[in-house]
């Protein structure tokens, strides 16, 4: 029988996290917001003298971060606050009140940029000469004359401003119908009872053991959303549509290159992504044949993609065992990693158990001035020191990154986000597959590796495959009506599948359920990512010469540089083909190790 959850109050101390060191009390709290509120209330002094001289422009930059700190601290004791216990009242209202202030606050200074941009960027360098401290804001004025000439009129930018809650209306019209409107039907479970498909356990049925379990899950999901196919298309076109007509209005060739141009990402990246991978689809197509074999099918069916090759490994672990096990596995990375890795558990950064009111999952998050604090709920599984190893990569890389930056350079992009993260785990794996000496557990840690770079370097770069294809339609004129969408996603998957399994054709309609379609042209960042952390940890692994150190380089860089500059530092061109194959390669590799010691008894 599963323990029941506590209440927060019942939690012991020790395995909360330590919000105090944001805010010692409620009072605190709430000098800072009246601090702050003055501060806003003030800001507009600002705006008619800022481009006067380099002085004022630098004054109101500076009040600018000092007030965004602020803020981004009063959001973080809130927000944390409330995840801990969303039963708490008290911290869902301080919450609407801070989103409420920042809301404020983001409209008193959106004449910044604007008025910015009346100007050319060489009187922002005849500024540096005459008030130098104005430098330290060099990189982040260059993002923003970077959009000059994208920027449209003042006019033009209000109608666009006052426009765009219907540009986003199909996206936010996905989600509501997605998540409340639609119904798919009930399939019986490996008991025996009847339970109804949703997209939220869809992804526990199509991983049972049971293959009529799998088979009724995907083609009850799939054939309840060929029932929609015409409303969701029409959702998916005109999003589409929206953003390619915004692309031009903004002088961008498409809608591909306005999404990469704020990180400064070149279409070349998402090109070689996409072909690096398509050419080595062998691997892929290997994966698969292990898995029918093993799963000794006849015929292999998408709705066996997802069945695990091995049982759910038992062994169960404390907190002080993952915790031992991940600073081991992250010792590699060397003492100035592990010292400050220590802070995470010894000044309680971590929220480790689940209980009453504590919302699901896991994250890492802070700002400039907290620590950076990771959410988990803790069950003691392998897959929770993973999930552990995880989180930390992502608060390790906040916390150089703000301890080496100022608050303006301190923020990296999404674009490199997970490569932190995959590298712990990638880190993890190796350590775990070499010093386990239980065969079924190195078995289950293979297994999710191989589950790992299946789903997201061939999987996600499907879908950006698929992304292309539909926008490049639209842009030459076609009407992407529901055969057209469904017809091209179901042509993809048949090249990203081949002959080793039979494609359904109810994954025609698979498309419907992915609301990254309307990120516009963000799916592909999973694949990238994974593949610089795979060209990353195969240098540490081999000791190669400042692998370790060029890694504490890259992680302190923050956002003082455009991530793939960022990731250069690493030795990681991702307009190299070669990064994107040696992740290829470490899949192959696990694929081979998985092989060998299944054999063995």
């Amino acid at each position: 029988m599963a323990e029941k959850l506590k209440k927060r109050e019942e939690v012991n101390n020790n395995f909360k996290w330590d919000l105090t060191t944001i805010y010692n009390s409620i009072n605190d709290f709430e000098d800072d917001y009246k601090k702050v509120k003055k501060y806003i209330n003030d800001f507009p002094k600002h705006k008619n003298i800022f481009m006067e001289n380099g002085e004022n422009l630098y004054n109101l930059l500076k009040q600018d971060c000092i007030i965004d700190d602020i803020l981004n601290k009063l959001y973080m004791y809130a927000h944390l606050n409330k995840d801990s216990d969303t039963t708490n009242v008290k911290y869902q209202k301080l919450f609407e009140r801070v989103s409420n202030i920042i809301n404020e606050y983001n409209q008193i200074t959106s004449f910044i940029v604007p008025t910015l941009l009346k100007y050319d960027y060489s009187k922002i360098q005849e500024f540096y000469v005459e008030y130098p401290l104005l430098i330290e804001f060099k990189f982040s004025l260059e993002k923003v004359f970077r959009n000059k000439e994208h920027i449209l009129s003042e006019k033009e930018e209000c109608i666009i401003s006052n426009l765009q809650p219907m540009l986003e209306f199909p996206e936010k019209i996905y989600d509501l119908f997605t998540n409340a409107e639609l119904c798919f039907g009930n399939i019986k479970d490996e008991e025996g009872n009847i339970v109804e498909i949703t997209d939220s356990n869809f992804s526990l049925y199509i991983k049972s053991k049971d293959r009529k379990v799998r088979k009724d899950a995907f083609t009850t999901l799939y054939n309840g959303y060929s029932k929609y196919k015409n409303t969701i298309s029409l959702m998916l076109a005109n999003d589409i549509k929206a953003n390619n007509i915004m692309a031009k209005l903004r002088h961008f060739d498409t809608a591909m290159k306005a999404s990469l141009f704020s990180d400064n990402i070149d279409t070349i990246v998402y090109d070689n992504l996409v072909n690096t991978v398509e050419n080595n689809l062998d691997v892929l197509f290997k994966y698969y044949n292990l898995k029918k074999e093993i799963l000794n099918l006849d015929e292999f069916h998408l709705y066996d993609i997802y069945a695990p090759l091995m049982e759910n490994e038992s062994n169960r672990y404390t907190f002080e065992e993952a915790k031992e096990i991940v600073k081991k596995a992250l010792s590699i990375l060397g003492d100035e990693y592990s010292n400050n890795l220590d802070k995470a558990f010894n000044e309680k950064w971590i929220d480790i158990y689940p209980n009453v009111g504590k919302v699901s999952g896991a994250y890492s998050s802070g700002s400039y001035s907290t620590n950076p604090f990771v959410l988990l709920n803790f069950q003691g599984e392998l897959n929770d020191i993973s999930t552990l190893a995880h989180e930390l990569g992502h608060s390790m890389h906040s916390y150089y990154s703000r301890k080496n930056n100022t608050y303006q350079d301190s923020q990296y992009k999404i674009f490199v986000a997970e490569v932190a993260s995959t590298v712990n785990e990638l880190l993890l794996s190796n350590y775990l597959l070499e010093h386990s000496k239980d065969r079924n557990e190195k078995l289950s840690i293979l297994n999710r590796l191989l589950e790992l770079y299946r789903t997201t370097i061939y999987r996600q770069t499907m879908f950006s495959s698929f992304e292309k294809e539909i926008y490049d339609k639209a842009s030459n004129g076609e009407i992407l009506t529901s055969d057209v969408i469904c017809d091209t996603y179901y042509e993809i998957n048949k090249k990203y599948f081949g002959d080793i399994v039979v494609v359904d054709n109810e994954i025609r309609y698979e498309w419907e359920k992915v609301p990254h379609f309307y990120y516009n042209f963000y799916v592909y960042k999973y694949a990238t990512g994974l593949s610089a952390a795979c060209h990353i940890v195969n240098r540490i692994l081999n000791k190669e010469k400042n692998a370790v150190s060029d890694y504490i380089r890259f992680l302190k860089s923050g956002g003082s540089m455009y991530p793939l500059d960022e990731l250069k530092l690493t030795h990681v061109d991702m307009t190299d083909k070669q990064v994107i194959e040696s992740a290829i390669k470490m899949f192959d590799d696990a694929i081979e190790k998985f092989k060998e010691l299944y054999k063995e008894k």
